[in-house]
């Protein structure tokens, strides 16, 4: 389950579930109608647009998000046509050197299976890179938005990037302490 936070300036409002965070930023939009809430993806460190319009109820109700919906049944009577079922594959165009192709050609299953286990094999493989990664750049995202006007921005995301822990931690001392801290707390899944 994904997390949010959100911020008031350099204070954190709420932590915790889409809905739970939108809830404490409607009460804090109700009391005071000029506040800038942020609210931000703790996994991505991507900003999130929450409407404090209306009833609590509507500001739920807007955020979720339209590709949960049902997908349209056919009717029974339609037909189905030739080929497969659906089956939640996507055709892509895939460009590669006629040896690669002649080689995904003769392998069990054909090109589709093969890529289909290639890509599986690296995606395994890779999982704890990509996902050190994957915070990195959350993490970078967040600073900027949250620290980039803080003293020492620059050199600690230098320091962040070239690892030195103990310098990044020292710079980041000066900051608010829910920013430093919500930095921090990212910051650990990329080390």
């Amino acid at each position: 389950m994904s997390t949010y936070t959100a911020f008031l300036g350099h204070s954190r409002l709420a932590s915790g579930s889409l809905a739970a965070v939108a809830r404490q930023g409607k009460t804090h939009a109700d009391t005071d109608p000029g506040a800038s809430i942020l609210v931000y993806d703790d996994e991505t460190g991507r900003p999130v647009d929450i409407d404090y319009r209306g009833t609590i109820d509507d500001v739920l109700a807007r955020l979720a998000p339209a590709d949960d919906a049902e997908p349209a049944v056919p009717a029974a009577d339609a037909r189905r046509g030739p080929g497969r079922p659906r089956l939640g594959v996507v055709a892509r165009e895939v460009t590669l050197l006629p040896r690669h192709w002649e080689w995904l050609g003769a392998q069990p299953g054909g090109a589709s299976v093969a890529l289909r286990r290639l890509v599986e094999d690296a995606s395994r493989q890779s999982a704890a890179t990509d996902r050190r990664r994957q915070a990195s750049e959350a993490v970078d995202r967040l600073m900027l938005a949250l620290g980039g006007d803080l003293p020492g921005y620059e050199e600690a995301s230098r320091a962040f990037h070239r690892g030195e822990r103990e310098r990044f931690e020292a710079l980041l001392e000066a900051w608010p302490a829910d920013v430093r801290d919500y930095v921090r707390t990212l910051a650990a899944a990329a080390w």
